[in-house]
C-alpha cells in the first residue's frame, strides 16, 4: 500500500498530526473521525476504524430515520468498517497539518456493505466493465456565497442572508475580483490537495459562482466533488463568510446546478466510443443508447438527481434548470445537452442540482445509459427550439412526490441496483418527505394566518 507508506512517512517527518478517515454518508456529506497521528501508525494504518451503521440510515439532522431494512432499533445499531482506500490520500491545505483518506464499508463478515454510496457507484462501475465500458464523468457544481458567516445566518433563522454581490456576475470580472479573496483559496488549495481545478467564474445569480474541476473516472470524480464540496464550506466559514450548494436557496434567484458529464471508452484500448461524425445525431450507436437511457430513466431516477423537497423548487422555466426531458445539441433548455466532437463527444445531464449525492447521481447516470444499451434503446432526433415551451414532451417531475413514485415502480432502479439498495433508497425518499409534511412553513403562515 504505497498510499499507507506514504502517509506513514509524511507523520514520522511531523507533516501530519491528525488523519481523518471519512465515508459519504447518504447526503452525500463526508462523515468519520480524527484520528492523531500516533494512535494512526499504531492501530489504525492497516485495519480502519469502527463507525455505528446508523450514519447511512439518518436525515440531513442525523436522527435516525424508521423504515430501513438495512439497520433500524431492532437490529440494535451496529458497528461497521471503514476500510482505508489509499488511493484517494490526499492533504487538505485548509486544515493545518491534516491528510484525508476516503473509506469503503464493510460488515463484520468482511463483505461490502451494498447500500453504501460509495459501494452504489462502485457496483455501476463493475457493471460498465462487464460490459467492456470505461465510463468518464464530471460534476459541475454552483454554489452562493454570503457576507453572512453560517453563525450569523443562523441565528438570523436564515432570513435577510446577504449575497456577497448586489448584481448578477455571470462571467464578470469586476464584480468577481472582489471575491476572489476566497476564491484565490479555494481554486489554490484544491489544487493543492489534488483535486484538478480548471477555472472559476462568476454565475447567473447574485454571488453565485461555478467551478470546474477535471474530468475523471467515476469513482475518482466523486471523491474529489466530496471533498471540494465540503471544503468550499470549510474555507468560506474561516474567511467569515457562508456558502451554499442548496438547489434553491430563493426564489428570486437562480438555482444551482451540478452538471452532469459522462462518456464511454472502450476497456481493452481505451478509445472514445461517442462520436460518430457520419451520423446525423453525432453519437455513435453506443452513444445512442446510453444517452437514450438516461432520458428514459430521467423520470425514474430523478430522485437521485433531486433528493429533497427543496431539489424541485429550482425546475423554473426559464431559469437555465431543465423541466424537459429531452436532449438536444448545445440546447441549454434541454434536459439532455449533447456537447463536445471526437472524443470529447459526452452527454451532459442538466438535471442534477447542487445538492445531489455524487455517488449515488453518478451511480444513476450510469445504471441509466446501461440500461439503455442493454435494450438497444434510441433517442430520437435532437429536440431544436425552446424545450420550455414544448407540448407532449416528458417532465421532469415536478415533486419529490411524484418523483418517489417514479421511483418506486422503476424497472431501471430495479434492474440496476437490486431489491436492497431500491429499498433503501426508496425508504431515505419517503422519510424526506413525511419530515417535511411535520413543518409548518413560513409561506403558510404569511398566506393563511388571517385570510383562512
Amino acid at each position: 500500500m504505497a498510499g499507507l507508506e506514504t502517509l506513514r512517512t509524511m507523520i514520522a517527518e511531523g507533516e501530519i498530526h491528525t488523519v481523518v478517515l471519512a465515508f459519504p454518508d447518504m447526503q452525500g456529506r463526508p462523515v468519520g473521525k480524527r484520528v492523531t497521528a500516533p494512535f494512526f501508525m499504531e492501530h489504525v494504518g492497516e485495519h480502519g476504524i469502527e463507525v455505528c451503521d446508523y450514519l447511512l440510515a439518518v436525515d440531513v439532522e442525523m436522527l435516525p430515520l424508521p423504515g430501513y431494512r438495512f439497520t433500524n432499533w431492532e437490529t440494535g445499531y451496529g458497528d461497521l468498517t471503514a476500510l482505508p482506500d489509499y488511493g484517494t490520500l490526499r492533504v487538505l491545505p485548509w486544515l493545518e497539518g491534516t491528510a484525508m483518506v476516503l473509506c469503503d464499508l464493510t460488515d463484520v463478515s468482511g463483505a461490502p456493505v451494498e447500500v453504501s454510496p460509495r459501494r452504489v457507484l462502485r457496483r455501476q462501475i463493475e457493471r460498465a466493465a462487464e460490459r467492456g465500458l470505461v465510463v468518464k464523468c464530471a460534476t459541475e457544481l454552483e454554489f452562493y456565497l454570503f457576507l453572512d458567516s453560517f453563525e450569523e445566518a443562523s441565528a438570523k433563522n436564515w432570513r435577510g442572508l446577504v449575497p456577497h454581490t448586489s448584481t448578477i456576475e455571470d462571467y464578470q470580472l469586476l464584480q468577481t475580483s472582489r471575491e476572489e479573496y476566497v476564491l484565490r483559496r479555494v481554486r489554490n488549495e484544491m489544487l493543492a490537495a489534488g483535486i484538478p481545478i480548471e477555472f472559476s467564474k462568476g454565475e447567473a445569480g447574485r454571488g453565485q459562482h461555478e467551478v470546474n474541476v477535471t474530468y475523471g473516472e467515476p469513482l475518482v470524480t466523486a471523491d474529489r466533488h466530496l471533498v471540494f464540496k465540503n471544503g468550499v464550506k470549510e474555507i468560506a466559514a474561516q474567511e467569515g463568510r457562508a456558502a451554499t450548494f442548496m438547489a434553491k436557496w430563493s426564489m428570486e434567484e437562480v438555482g444551482s446546478s451540478c452538471h452532469l458529464h459522462t462518456s464511454l471508452w472502450d476497456a481493452a484500448n481505451g478509445e472514445p466510443l461517442m462520436s460518430d461524425t457520419e451520423h446525423p445525431s453525432g453519437f455513435s450507436l453506443t452513444g445512442r443508447r446510453f444517452l437514450a437511457g438516461q432520458i428514459h430513466a430521467a423520470r425514474q431516477l430523478a430522485w437521485c438527481f433531486a433528493p429533497y423537497v427543496n431539489s424541485y423548487k429550482r425546475y423554473v422555466p426559464g431559469s437555465w434548470a431543465p423541466t424537459a426531458a429531452v436532449w438536444g445539441e448545445d440546447n441549454r433548455t434541454c434536459g439532455f445537452r449533447a456537447v463536445g466532437h471526437g472524443s470529447s463527444r459526452r452527454v451532459e445531464s442538466r438535471v442534477p442540482g447542487g445538492d445531489v449525492n455524487p455517488y449515488i447521481a453518478l451511480a444513476a447516470a450510469i445504471a441509466a445509459g446501461l440500461y439503455g444499451i442493454d435494450h438497444e434503446l434510441e433517442p430520437g432526433g435532437a429536440f431544436a427550439g425552446n424545450a420550455y415551451e414544448a407540448e407532449d414532451v416528458p417532465r421532469i417531475p415536478a415533486t419529490l412526490v411524484e418523483a418517489l413514485r417514479e421511483l418506486e415502480g422503476s424497472e431501471v432502479a430495479a434492474e440496476a441496483f437490486g431489491a436492497d439498495v431500491h429499498h433503501h433508497f426508496l425508504n431515505t425518499a419517503h422519510q424526506e418527505w413525511q419530515a417535511a409534511n411535520r413543518v409548518v412553513t413560513d409561506w403558510e403562515r404569511a398566506r393563511n394566518f388571517e385570510r383562512i
